[in-house]
């Protein structure tokens, strides 16, 4: 009787401790997920802003030029694209959201350049994902042959000035942000910014794995994803732990 009473015991001592480990890993999966979510997001609505301003200097070039009906149908779409991203970004509730924030402006840009293309009576552009350095200065222009520090030479899409640049042998205007007290490219910044890129990328193609693969492997992400899968093989041990305490007390017949 006396070994069933500690066998009970030990029992709810290791459902206490499994319980108190899985709230904490739940707290601790939280703050990860806050951390990561706040600079993300911070990113996406300066992306938002940024076409805003890009709405406001169209409007003052179309003033007193009178639109059709196709002209107006784009002005629209770019219109309802902003205050659709502007909601998107706002109500992110985690990095992966960023994605439909980002493809909600590639689509915003496009009906831009579409406006423009209208009016000034030229065929509406080919669809050409946005420039590879900073998705803000809009729809590229031409691929030019690029190496980023660490990576393989490939040729991405570029704006007209970014291309004119990388041809001149000086440094593109790349969009960068903070990762601990370092400002690096974007595609540097670890995993939380791969949906970032997919949402401006994704449907282009090759663009897709090339972020996925080259851009985003950097060394300081490497070592965060060995440290990671460590954590994970540590989590597995004690799961397996688990299991086989669970499998020793089916073995008795309370």
């Amino acid at each position: 009787m006396t070994g069933m009473v500690l066998l009970l015991l030990l029992l709810g001592g290791l459902v206490t401790v499994a319980v108190m480990a899985g709230q904490a890993s739940k707290r601790r999966e939280l703050v990860k997920r806050e951390s990561e979510l706040e600079p993300v997001k911070r990113l996406a609505e300066e992306d938002v802003t940024a076409l805003g301003v890009e709405l406001q200097d169209l409007d003052i070039e179309l003033a007193g030029t009178p639109l059709g009906h196709g002209e107006n149908a784009d002005y629209q779409r770019a219109l309802d694209a902003y205050e659709s991203a502007k909601i998107a970004a706002a109500t992110m509730a985690r990095p992966d959201d960023v994605r439909h924030v980002t493809e909600i402006l590639e689509d915003g840009r496009y009906a831009m350049a579409c406006v423009r293309a209208r009016v000034e009576g030229r065929p509406l552009p080919t669809r050409r994902p946005p420039c590879f350095f900073d998705p803000r200065h809009g729809m590229s222009v031409v691929d030019v042959p690029y190496t980023p520090p660490g990576g393989a030479r490939r040729d991405v899409p570029a704006c007209q000035l970014d291309a004119e640049r990388v041809r001149a042998g000086a440094e593109p205007d790349i969009r960068k942000v903070m990762v601990g007290s370092r400002r690096v490219p974007y595609w540097q910044g670890g995993r939380a910014y791969q949906p970032y890129a997919q949402g401006y990328f994704g449907n282009f193609g090759p663009m897709d794995w090339m972020f996925m693969g080259m851009l985003f492997s950097g060394g300081f992400d490497g070592l965060g994803e060995g440290i990671g899968a460590l954590g994970e093989g540590v989590g597995d041990m004690f799961g397996g732990l688990g299991d086989g305490i669970g499998n020793l007390f089916d073995g008795f017949d309370f």
